[in-house]
């Protein structure tokens, strides 16, 4: 089984969509594939349940199909920080359980399980408990959704440097472009693309319609 972590250099970055994209781009060369969403914020009420707008999307995305609760177990209804609205609730999210939702998905035995963060690398849980102490228990390899607008550079850089810091290895890169008119955009890109320790895989156009444009690119991580 393949496994990676999609993590992103800030939140609102396209972390959903390019989860989507690799998920569609491994079932396009007839692999098996799964998507997890261990913690979300921000969720509607379905059928009695919180349920949030990206898990559904990974679930749609995803070749086998599982209940979204599995999908995404841990799940709160304000859009904010998801250990603030665990306190606000009088709740604690616990590390294990997101570990063992891990597992649980993949005793499916996908050929693929993409599981995706939420926010950015050091996205806290509790006091003092992060998402990257989940990626470093499982020991998966990272995909990094880079947000391509003023300042990414800086925290495209710092990301890959914590994530490599935490023993971890960044196994390539998507540049999502956030706006039409980002100043110096292909300067940005050549920089990055010298810089990352790891290759770039893909490019998301603004406001991309073609999917094509970007799974061909895509499957290379999966060869």
């Amino acid at each position: 089984m393949q496994s990676y972590f999609i993590t992103g250099t800030d939140t609102e970055v396209g972390k959903t969509f390019v989860t989507e994209r690799l998920l569609k781009a491994a079932a396009s060369t007839g692999l098996s594939t799964l998507g997890y969403k261990p913690v979300s914020a921000g969720c509607f009420v379905q059928d009695e349940r919180l349920v949030n707008e990206d898990a559904l999307a990974i679930q749609g995305a995803s070749s086998i199909a599982v209940p979204i609760e599995q999908i995404n177990p841990i799940a709160f209804a304000p859009p904010i920080a998801p250990h603030i609205a665990a306190k606000e609730e009088g709740k604690v999210i616990e590390l294990q359980e997101i570990v063992d939702g891990y597992h649980r998905l993949a005793a499916y035995r996908p050929d693929v399980l993409l599981m995706e963060g939420a926010g950015g690398w050091r996205l806290p849980l509790g006091e003092s408990s992060w998402m990257s102490q989940v990626v470093s228990t499982l020991e998966l390899d990272v995909i990094m959704v880079v947000g391509m607008r003023l300042g990414c550079i800086n925290h495209a850089m710092l990301t890959a440097e914590i994530i490599a810091k935490d023993g971890l290895t960044v196994k390539g890169w998507v540049a999502n472009q956030l706006s039409a008119s980002m100043p110096y955009y292909s300067e940005n890109l050549e920089t990055l693309k010298r810089s990352l320790p790891a290759p770039l895989l893909a490019e998301v156009p603004f406001n991309c319609r073609v999917d094509s444009e970007i799974l061909i690119p895509l499957r290379q991580i999966f060869a």
